[in-house]
């Protein structure tokens, strides 16, 4: 069963500008992207930003077909530095933040390093027309307790000059995730809520996850609950990589 959307998750942040961060492996950009596709059903004028200048695998742009043929404007280098490696910002990505129309998603590269990027924009991601989520995944290393989630929340803010106003529970453990481990994350999210007053926006999981974790809590979520299609393949299946990849043996690439 495919669950749908509910409109909550997409109320729950109703600034023009929605930015995700967190640390690496927190699935911020499965959350991005999965967030963007539900969005675009209520959203004429939508993009997103791939300001991902840090890691080269797990982008934003892998899912760029669903998200253009859902009528998602996706800024992004093309040509031959579509799948380049090199942190390039596109003088695109202020004029979209800037601008008085339409909703935008930033996805952003994990940790302090990538959240680095964010301190160029300035005034632009200031105010009421932005909101920094942090997408936390209380089974990674970093964030497995509330003392290492303030400390990446720490090294986050301080990288990008901006406040972290929102939470987004994610917790994951890939093909191991199991329904009270989401529990668990929206129990550390609380934590660090309490700590930063940073609100708790939703919980992400993957469609048959999030189900179970509905069903769990009898039915009435304490969050709103965005249910995820994986889009983020490893690069090893990823089709587009493969793709790629064949066009650097027959010299095309």
């Amino acid at each position: 069963m495919v669950l749908s959307v509910p409109n909550t998750v997409f109320e729950s942040v109703p600034t023009r500008v929605i930015v995700f961060t967190g640390n690496y492996g927190s699935g911020k950009t499965e959350v991005s992207v999965n967030f963007t596709l539900g969005l675009a059903a209520l959203e004429s004028e939508l993009s997103i930003v791939d300001l991902d200048v840090v890691n080269p695998y797990f982008r934003c742009r892998e899912a760029i077909e669903p998200m253009e043929a859902a009528g998602v404007e996706v800024i992004v280098p093309r040509g031959e530095t579509f799948a380049s490696e090199l942190p390039i910002i596109l003088p695109e990505v202020k004029g979209a933040m800037t601008r008085d129309t339409g909703r935008l998603v930033l996805d952003v590269g994990g940790d302090d390093v990538g959240a680095r990027v964010l301190s160029s924009f300035g005034p632009a991601l200031r105010g009421d027309q932005a909101e920094l989520l942090m997408v936390l995944n209380a089974r990674r290393p970093f964030t497995d307790t509330v003392d290492g989630a303030l400390r990446i929340i720490r090294e986050i803010e301080n990288a990008s000059r901006l406040k972290v106003t929102g939470l987004v529970c994610n917790t994951h453990l890939m093909e191991e995730t199991r329904v009270e481990m989401i529990q668990e994350g929206v129990e550390l999210a609380e934590a660090v809520s309490a700590e930063t007053g940073a609100t708790v926006r939703f919980v992400a999981a993957m469609d048959d996850m999030a189900a179970g974790y509905i069903e769990a809590v009898g039915g009435s979520p304490p969050y709103p609950v965005l249910p995820m299609v994986r889009r983020m393949l490893p690069p090893w299946i990823s089709p587009l990589r493969q793709g790629r990849d064949r066009f650097r043996q027959i010299g095309l690439d």
